[in-house]
């Protein structure tokens, strides 16, 4: 699985003109399932985020996870981060993502985990065109990919 985890002051996902998530300090995390994914990789990845210390304590260090802070996280579904082919053309492909069913089910899934971690979680709709409003914090922006060594 791939995801972008965004440090945000804050974040909201509108569909149709409906905010559907909003959330103030947190993440705002892209969530993206690959082709042959599990939900031992949701899980990894969920946990991950969970766990990653990029708030600033009181000495000024990246040192705090989002419980540490009251953070909550906004989670939006993005197959385009499985994009390929962009070496030879200008045109991506795709087919490295996760079918539309098993995208969605460990999309759902990694926010189960999220929210088990003891974290709130908001949400965008899977599949639909959405509009999603940030404000970048830092900027602090990580790359998550279960499949990278090392």
């Amino acid at each position: 699985m791939r995801a972008v985890v965004q440090r945000v002051a804050e974040a909201s996902v509108t569909v149709e003109g409906r905010v559907t998530g909003a959330i103030g300090r947190g993440f705002l995390v892209l969530v993206c399932a690959m082709a042959g994914d599990t939900e031992r990789e949701a899980e990894k990845l969920a946990r991950k985020i969970a766990a990653l210390r990029v708030f600033r304590d009181d000495a000024g260090k990246m040192n705090l996870a989002l419980p540490a802070v009251g953070g909550a996280v906004l989670a939006v579904s993005q197959f385009t981060l499985a994009a390929q082919g962009m070496e030879s053309g200008n045109r991506p492909g795709f087919s490295k993502a996760a079918p539309p069913e098993l995208g969605q089910t460990l999309y759902e899934h990694v926010c189960l985990v999220l929210r088990s971690e003891g974290l709130h979680v908001e949400t965008g709709v899977f599949g639909a065109d959405m509009k999603v409003a940030l404000v970048n914090d830092g900027p602090v922006t990580i790359l998550f990919d279960t499949d990278m060594r090392g």
